[in-house]
């Protein structure tokens, strides 16, 4: 790579949320998967990778992903969970190749840039004003353990790649309010948690990608931090592909015209 290269060098995502697929929908699924092969340098998805959390829809996904070249990395969502199966559709997806990221983190290599990726599902907690709170019954405390620990992996995965010049968190539920704005209100203590952004806040990653909210808004931001709902039903698209700067010292996100 020549000093040029690496002074303009754009390291292209490609990122979908709420895929679910299914043995219906595999035509779609795999004609979009074959698409994108080749037009960005990884993929990222943002959980509900299924449509209820059956390892045989997990195998209409493995199928579009194990035709590419591209690296595929996942976490789960709440739809991949349903059946209380979700390790077996991990495990299918994993067999095809996919990285699946279940409070962890890796580092992808691009072309000699080292893209650190924390990936984890995230989970309930709500907002200011209307917030699940670590009090009362057992019950309720541990939905609030539950997204402590989440909060806890993306806390260790941001340091886990400190070293990287580009540092994405991949969720599923959303860590910012902005990207919720379309659902009702009601629902919101439902469809993600404040608390999944105080790491991302102080370790203040690249690029923060979430699903799950179908009805939300496509872009939110946490401090200087990009946050983006990639769920297609938000996108209007079969993936999303952002552009990261890779220059070093600098650190941009370029999107084209946003979803209406």
């Amino acid at each position: 790579m020549t000093a040029l290269d690496e002074r303009t060098r754009k390291i292209r995502v490609a990122a979908a949320g709420d895929v679910h697929a299914s043995e219906a929908h595999r035509r779609r699924v795999e004609a979009a998967f074959a698409a994108i092969d080749g037009e960005a340098d990884l993929i990222l998805l943002a959980g509900d990778v299924t449509t209820q959390g059956d390892p045989d829809e997990a195998r209409v996904l493995a199928d579009a992903c194990a035709g590419i070249a591209t690296p595929v990395y996942a976490v789960l969502g709440n739809h991949d969970h349903h059946l209380g199966r979700g390790e077996e559709v991990a495990d299918v997806l994993r067999a095809a190749g996919v990285l699946m990221l279940v409070r962890d983190w890796t580092v992808a290599e691009i072309e000699g840039v080292d893209v650190g990726i924390v990936g984890t599902k995230g989970f309930v907690g709500g907002f200011p004003g209307s917030s699940i709170p670590d009090f009362g019954e057992p019950l309720l405390r541990q939905v609030y353990a539950e997204t402590t620990a989440e909060v806890a992996a993306i806390a260790d995965g941001l340091q886990a790649v400190a070293h990287c010049p580009l540092r994405i968190v991949l969720l599923h539920y959303a860590p910012v309010e902005e990207t919720l704005e379309g659902e009702p209100e009601g629902i919101w203590a439902f469809l993600g948690c404040a608390r999944l952004g105080v790491p991302i806040a102080e370790y203040l990653p690249d690029l923060v990608l979430h699903g799950h909210a179908h009805a939300g808004s496509f872009e939110g931001a946490i401090a200087t931090t990009p946050v983006y709902n990639v769920a297609v039903q938000v996108t209007g698209r079969d993936f999303y592909v952002f552009e990261l700067d890779a220059t070093p010292g600098r650190s941009e996100v370029e999107v084209d015209a946003p979803p209406a």
